[in-house]
């Protein structure tokens, strides 16, 4: 008899087979790695969720997710899944953001992630006179590493991503649609009165023979900064990595070593102990920060209207 009910199971059309919440709900868990993690997300119990999984995999006949005391795994047929769950559950958010172009005014939420070097130097600014423009719609802004921000972004984790796009710098750039954002230019911080100052500007070069003070391994400053030292066959004398600027500067005052930061960061940050910037003349010290998506075109109205302001930012 059960195998009789699998057969006709099976012989109902496939989409009428599929739950979404079930697919999203699998998203997610794959996403967080946890079941757990995934039912308090979602304000669901884990049990409710264990129990939408294992009817998934029945309906399905095979199993995708491998089971351990630290989480969950994807199994082959679970790596196949999360591709496609992704990709209808993508079509469902253009479905939805073309329908919404047909409501009374412009509300809902836009997911953003954005790299430290944004959010610090241009996003306080550009996002708040767009809220103040558009006071009904929300949005949900993350800090990421561009490298993570455009993961996010391919992933559909995120609708619109804003981040250093540089070539190389392990990016998924090929995937995504870009465009330009704004332009920063990165400098050398010093304690008031280092022997560097002497210099109005200087290559990065002149500075490889002090302690520097970097920023995350995988963020696209320090990327650029060990490409620069490799490119004439020295290396940086790391003293320590920080994970935020306003780190970095009181690192430097008190005599750790020297940073590289975007000018109009370390400006805002002016009063972080007693510092001094100097220009950097290297090329990759000039930065394009872009805005990047799956498909500009399919995003819902209240993602493209932000678009169509920060790329308007840019002359400002």
């Amino acid at each position: 008899m059960a195998q009789k009910n699998s057969d006709r199971n099976f012989a109902r059309p496939f989409n009428r087979r599929i739950d979404l919440t079930s697919l999203q709900l699998f998203v997610v868990v794959c996403e967080l790695g946890s079941i757990g993690k995934a039912a308090e997300r979602e304000f669901i119990a884990a049990s409710a969720v264990s129990k939408r999984l294992s009817d998934l995999e029945a309906t399905l006949g095979t199993a995708l997710l491998y089971r351990h005391t630290r989480g969950v795994g994807l199994t082959p047929a679970g790596e196949s899944l999360l591709h496609h769950a992704r990709s209808v559950l993508f079509s469902l958010e253009k479905m939805q953001g073309e329908l919404s172009e047909y409501a009374d005014g412009v509300r809902g939420h836009v997911r953003v992630h954005a790299s430290m070097s944004a959010i610090v130097q241009f996003l306080p600014e550009d996002l708040g006179a767009f809220i103040r423009t558009h006071p009904e719609v929300k949005i949900d802004l993350e800090e990421h590493l561009s490298t993570e921000v455009q993961r996010a972004v391919a992933e559909g984790a995120a609708d619109l991503g804003i981040c250093n796009t540089a070539s190389g710098i392990r990016n998924r750039t090929n995937e995504l649609q870009s465009l330009p954002y704004r332009t920063d230019k990165l400098v050398l911080i010093v304690p008031t009165g280092h022997v560097l100052r002497a210099q109005a500007a200087i290559h990065f070069e002149s500075a490889l023979g002090y302690d520097q003070v970097g920023l995350d391994a995988n963020s696209s400053i320090y990327i650029a900064m060990q490409q620069a030292a490799a490119k004439v066959g020295r290396s940086i004398k790391l003293r320590i990595h920080v994970t935020g600027l306003d780190a970095m500067c009181r690192m430097i005052h008190n005599g750790l070593g020297l940073g590289v930061m975007p000018q109009r960061a370390f400006e805002l940050m002016q009063g972080v102990g007693e510092l001094e910037s100097i220009e950097l003349l290297d090329d990759w010290a000039t930065r394009h920060i872009d805005l990047v998506a799956r498909d500009f075109s399919t995003l819902p109205v209240t993602a493209r209207l932000l678009v169509e302001h920060l790329t308007a930012a840019q002359d400002t």
